[in-house]
């Protein structure tokens, strides 16, 4: 656990239950707003192929999965955390220009 909080850069082991709380939440909060968009737009479980139906999931999920991870940090007073988290997130799956320009050090 203390390799844990080292690595993160936090304290407290309530730090680390209130991360992991957010976690759990945004993992499946953005797997049913996925399922739900897909819904509305008529992509069910049951009128398409397996394979389609996760895959449309899975690129819903990706994109929503960050924001929504800074989101919760932020309610959950982990905000520190999970904007550089989240950021590096974004910038991982090449969406970086929705994200303002960081600015230098010192200005």
């Amino acid at each position: 656990m203390n390799k844990l909080k080292e690595r993160w850069g936090i304290t407290s082991n309530f730090q680390i239950i209130v991360i992991f709380i957010v976690f759990a939440i945004n993992g499946s909060l953005s797997a049913k707003i996925s399922s739900f968009l897909m819904g509305l737009i008529g992509i069910t479980y049951e009128n398409t192929h397996w394979f389609i139906y996760y895959f449309i999931l899975f690129v819903l999920v990706l994109p929503l999965y960050p924001f929504m991870l800074m989101g919760f940090g932020y309610l959950f007073g982990q905000s520190k955390f999970f904007f550089p988290f989240g950021k590096r997130m974004i910038r991982s799956m090449r969406l970086g220009f929705l994200l303002p320009k960081d600015k230098p050090e010192g200005k």
